[in-house]
């Protein structure tokens, strides 16, 4: 049987600023899904990406008195350079400005829901939100102010296109409903299907050239006007496929793939589960299968934005305290919905807790003791012993659990399902008491050598199924555990510290 395929993709942010560790959650949720699916021997494509094409990055240029294309080249190396600290495994990173795949793509997307009759020019005057890149009524303003971002919007009069966003409504609300179209969790399929239930309006997606000051990609025929943000950008998911080209690749990983899930922060849906899925509709091509959705990070209870400045670097973070715990961070104490508020400190006690203190501590225990009692070489074992039951149920157990969580996109719960072998290690220790069996081997117990052989054997087994289930959150410390637990000429490594711990001044 073939195996399926998963296409994942991230947002693509602004480049208007440098990266925030609210990004940095998505980009390693993403990663885990990647990884995870390739374990299990899947075909995975995963795609990241920066938005360059926006009127916040213009305005952010003018800010510094540099040309935009320097400005976004800057900083969408910055995202791109998160690869490496952050651990990511993406296969494609798009950049908007400079990909040549996109603007032809694009431009094929406008083209097929022009021909459907769904794009019409009008005048328009409206409320916008630079920050958000986003036309608001005034019923959808707090006390006036951009419920995301908390400025006025400014009040915009020019000629525009349309989409007929109106036309899709039923077909957007039948298709959520049954879950065709799969919104996580279920308190934002509820927002978009009340979103849609109260009305859809036809959306603006051009912007005069004057307004976006020429940066943007220009309306097929009429140069008067530059494509919409929003509508450039959510055609990455197709563009860095080929869409639009001769390229195969759009087929093999859009039509066919089994999944096609975007993950995006909540303050996205909109664009993503109701104006992306009517383009592609209007267009006549497939629907993305899920669109997995994470709340903000917050600091000192305020959400971590480039825009408000209330931000956190990820690879200062990382530079400071390690991959391992960056990461684990983020997916053992983000929950699947609230937000998650972000210190160094609760990042420190995590790491020292579950990482030094918990798996280092449990490995470091585990090949010590072979190498106390074997003198490093793992035993083959006659037999099982009771003992050891609860301890080889919860390995072959995790795996499934963990299936389960990661596809209801809960990272937390997924985590925790990995971490029940390291709690059942340490109970196997607690009641089968090697240490007491090694005593008794001495006095000539020959059975108290048999069970230590079986008990020593599982413990290893465990450790190295704990590794191979870590990969896809913590890759870098689970080769490390990998190799700690890897027989060289039938000889375990000596125990070496795998986690430093994180001092109090440090964090």
């Amino acid at each position: 049987m073939t195996a399926p395929r998963h296409y994942i993709t991230t947002t693509i942010p602004y480049v208007n600023a440098r990266p925030h560790l609210g990004f940095a959650l998505e980009l390693v949720q993403a990663d885990v899904l990647a990884r995870h699916h390739r374990r299990r021997g899947h075909h995975v494509r995963f795609l990241s990406g920066t938005d360059d094409n926006s009127l916040k990055n213009v305005l952010a240029a003018e800010a510094e008195g540099i040309d935009v294309q320097d400005l976004v080249d800057r900083n969408a190396e910055a995202f791109a350079a998160l690869r490496e600290p952050l651990a990511l495994s993406f296969d494609d990173f798009i950049r908007t400005s400079r990909d040549p795949r996109h603007r032809v793509g694009v431009e094929r997307l406008w083209r097929q829901c022009a021909e459907s009759g769904d794009l019409y020019r009008k005048h328009y005057e409206g409320l916008y939100c630079v920050g958000c890149e986003q036309f608001y009524t005034p019923d959808e303003l707090d006390d006036g102010h951009c419920p995301e971002h908390g400025i006025k919007p400014q009040l915009v009069a020019e000629d525009n296109w349309f989409f007929r966003l109106s036309r899709y409504a039923d077909t957007l609300h039948e298709l959520i409903s049954e879950g065709t179209l799969r919104i996580e969790p279920a308190a934002r399929r509820n927002e978009v299907l009340a979103l849609i239930a109260s009305g859809l309006h036809d959306f603006s997606i051009s912007r005069s050239h004057t307004r976006a000051r020429g940066w943007g990609i220009p309306v097929p025929d009429d140069p008067s006007q530059v494509i919409y943000v929003w509508w450039d950008a959510l055609g990455n998911y197709v563009t860095s496929l080929g869409y639009g080209t001769a390229d195969d690749t759009y087929d093999r990983w859009w039509v066919n793939s089994a999944q096609r899930a975007h993950l995006v922060g909540k303050g996205v849906v909109r664009f993503h589960a109701v104006y992306w899925p009517a383009m592609l509709l209007s267009a006549g091509l497939p629907l993305p299968t899920d669109i997995l959705v994470h709340d903000y990070l917050t600091v000192d209870g305020r959400k971590i934005s480039k825009s408000s400045g209330t931000t956190v670097d990820p690879a200062e973070l990382v530079a400071e305290f390690g991959t391992d715990a960056v990461r684990w961070w983020l997916l053992r104490e983000v929950p699947r919905v609230g937000d998650a508020d972000f210190t160094r400190e609760r990042l420190a006690a995590r790491a020292n807790a579950d990482l030094a203190g918990g798996l280092g501590n449990l490995v470091n225990r585990v090949v010590t003791m072979v190498h106390r009692y074997r003198n490093g070489s793992v035993p083959i074992p006659r037999a099982g012993t009771p003992a050891t039951d609860q301890l080889v149920t919860a390995c072959h157990n995790a795996p499934g659990r963990i299936d389960a969580a990661l596809s209801d996109f809960d990272f937390r719960r997924a985590a925790t399902a990995a971490w029940t072998i390291v709690d059942e290690v340490n109970r196997c220790i607690d009641n089968t008491r090697p240490w007491e069996l090694a005593k008794a081997e001495r006095d000539r117990d020959i059975k108290a050598g048999e069970c230590l052989d079986a008990v020593l054997a599982v413990l290893v087994r465990a450790c190295r199924a704990l590794a191979d289930e870590l990969h896809p959150f913590i890759p870098g410390a689970a080769a490390r555990v990998a190799d700690q637990c890897a027989a060289i000429n039938g000889i375990l490594p000596p125990a070496n510290p795998l986690f430093p711990r994180i001092s109090e001044g440090t964090a």
